[in-house]
């Protein structure tokens, strides 16, 4: 599986510059950013978090990590709780199971991105795969997911 379809779709409608960089099967962002070289606060990993009968993707830096009690104030609800991956794994059809890039509106998921990322010129992420990252400018991602921006995540020392 290469580099999601409709995301390079996008991104080439959209004329935006981005790089594909390649590595060996990694499944953790942090492992990712070490071995491409890339600073872990702009490795952006994702995480899914069920809000009653909703799906939520909350994307922060791959150095940091996500404090639920902040979500749940930030989303307003107190039923927030990490999503398992089986709860969620249909509605990524051509990702690779936990390699679903911060692009939640090709999924009509609503995204939430920690303050600390748009800090950032560059974002890097999973390419729907374990093998690609994908490295974009953030004020082009932000301009094509239109995320909420809050804080939610927490710096790992």
């Amino acid at each position: 599986m290469a580099m999601l379809g409709r995301l390079k779709d996008l991104l080439e409608n959209q004329r935006i510059p981005y790089e594909v960089l390649t590595h060996s099967e990694m499944f953790t962002a942090q492992e990712i950013a070490a071995a491409c070289h890339i600073a872990g606060k702009e490795m952006a990993k994702v995480v899914i978090v069920k809000d009653r009968n909703r799906f939520v993707m909350a994307v922060l830096p791959a150095s940091w990590r996500l404090d639920l009690r902040k979500l749940k104030e930030v989303l307003g609800s107190p039923d927030v709780r990490l999503a398992a991956e089986s709860e969620f794994k249909a509605l990524f059809p051509d990702c690779a199971p936990g390699a679903e890039p911060p692009f939640g509106n090709l999924y009509k998921l609503d995204v939430y991105v920690d303050r600390s990322l748009t800090e950032d010129k560059k974002i890097y992420f999973n390419a729907g795969n374990h093998f690609e990252t994908v490295g974009m400018p953030y004020p082009d991602f932000d301009r094509l997911v239109k995320p909420r921006v809050a804080e939610f995540a927490v710096h790992l020392h």
